[in-house]
C-alpha cells in the first residue's frame, strides 16, 4: 500500500507537532507518563515563582508547580497548584515554604510534612509560608551598611574641608617661617664677625672654667678635711665637758652623803634639822602676830613721838628655840 505524497507530508507534520508539544511540556516539567496528586496553596506574593518550578522535600525534587491562578475576589491573592508524585503522602498541616532556589534568583517550593497527622485529601490546601529570600536578606543587611557609608562620606567631606582650611593655615605658617629664616640668615650674615668673636670668648671662658675647676678640687678636698677635723674636735670637747660635769655631780652627791657642807649637815644632823624646823615655826608665829597687831611694832606720828610710860609699852615678842650647839636660845625685839 502506497501513500501519496500529501499523506506523508501530513503525517510528518502531525508527528512534528506532537514531538514539539511533548518536548515543550517536558521542558516545562510535565511528565505525561507518571501519575501525580494535586494540592493547592495560597500566597500573598510569589516573588517570581513560575509554572514548572520544582517542589522539594529536604532537597529532593518530588513534583513541580503545575498552575498559578490569581484570586481577584480575595484581594488578588495567588493560588498555586502543586503536582506531586503519587507515592508522596501529604498530611494535614503540612507547610509549603516559598524559598530561593540557588544564588541566581530562582524560586522553589520546600514541602515540610507534618509528622503523625492524618493524610490530606487530594486537592487539599497546604499551609503557606515564605522563607526570607537572599535578596531580602541582602537588602536588610546592606541597608544599615549603606546608611553608615553615607554618614562616613559626610564625615569624610567635613574632614577634607577641615584639611583644606588647615592646609591654608600651614601654607601661611610655612611662608612666615621662610621669611623668619631669611631674616635670621641676613642677621647672621651682618653680625658674623661679632658672632665669631663672641664664640671665641665663650670658648676661652669654658677653658678658664675647666682650669678653675681643676684648681678648686684640691682646695675643696682640704676644706672637707678641715670641716671633718673641726667636727671631731668639737665632739671631743663636748664629751670632755659632759664627763667633767658628771664627775662634779658625783662628787657633790658623795659630799652630801658623807655630811659635808650645809646640805650634808642638813640631811645627816637630825638636831640641826629640828632647830631649823622650830625656827621656821617661830618665824611664822611672829609674822602672823605682825599681820594681826601691826601697831605693836610700828608707830607713826605727824608731831613726833611722845614719851610713854614704860608700863604702856607692848610686851616684847620672844622667839624661843631648843638649845643646840651653834644656835641662839632666845631672840628678843623691843619697841
Amino acid at each position: 500500500m502506497k501513500f501519496s505524497q500529501e499523506v506523508k507530508v501530513g503525517l510528518l507534520a502531525v508527528v512534528a507537532l506532537l514531538m514539539f508539544y511533548f518536548g515543550f511540556s517536558f521542558l516545562k516539567g510535565s511528565d505525561f507518563f507518571s501519575s501525580s496528586h494535586r494540592y493547592e496553596v495560597v500566597y500573598d506574593n510569589i516573588d517570581g515563582l513560575t509554572v514548572s518550578n520544582p517542589v522539594r522535600i529536604n532537597g529532593l525534587s518530588v513534583g513541580r508547580v503545575g498552575r498559578i491562578d490569581i484570586l481577584q475576589d480575595q484581594g488578588n491573592k495567588l493560588l498555586v497548584t502543586l503536582d506531586l508524585n503519587k507515592e508522596i503522602k501529604v498530611s494535614q498541616g503540612s507547610r509549603a515554604v516559598l524559598a530561593d532556589d540557588g544564588l541566581l534568583g530562582g524560586k522553589a517550593i520546600q514541602l515540610v510534612i507534618q509528622p503523625g497527622a492524618p493524610l490530606l485529601d487530594e486537592g487539599g490546601r497546604l499551609v503557606a509560608e515564605k522563607e526570607t529570600g537572599l535578596t531580602s536578606l541582602i537588602r536588610e543587611k546592606t541597608l544599615p551598611v549603606l546608611n553608615n557609608v553615607d554618614s562616613l562620606t559626610l564625615q569624610l567631606n567635613r574632614v577634607v574641608a577641615q584639611f583644606d582650611q588647615t592646609g591654608a593655615v600651614l601654607n601661611q605658617t610655612l611662608r612666615s617661617a621662610n621669611a623668619a629664616v631669611g631674616t635670621l640668615d641676613l642677621t647672621i650674615a651682618e653680625n658674623r664677625a661679632g658672632l665669631k668673636e663672641t664664640l671665641g670668648n665663650v670658648n676661652r671662658l669654658s677653658a678658664s672654667l675647666v682650669e678653675t675647676e681643676k684648681q678648686l678640687k684640691p682646695i675643696l678636698a682640704k676644706a672637707d678635711n678641715i670641716v671633718d677635723s673641726l667636727r671631731g674636735l668639737q665632739l671631743r670637747q663636748t664629751l670632755a665637758s659632759v664627763n667633767q660635769a658628771v664627775g662634779n655631780l658625783q662628787q657633790i652627791l658623795a659630799d652630801i652623803d658623807q655630811g659635808k657642807g650645809s646640805l650634808g649637815k642638813l640631811t645627816s644632823d637630825e638636831a640641826l634639822y629640828r632647830n631649823v624646823n622650830n625656827t621656821t615655826v617661830s618665824l611664822e608665829r611672829l609674822l602672823t602676830d605682825l599681820r594681826q597687831n601691826p601697831k605693836r611694832y610700828v608707830h607713826f606720828s605727824l608731831f613726833g613721838r611722845k614719851e610713854k610710860n614704860k608700863s604702856s609699852e607692848p610686851e616684847s615678842v620672844t622667839i624661843t628655840a631648843s638649845q643646840s650647839p651653834g644656835t641662839a636660845s632666845d631672840t628678843s625685839r623691843q619697841q
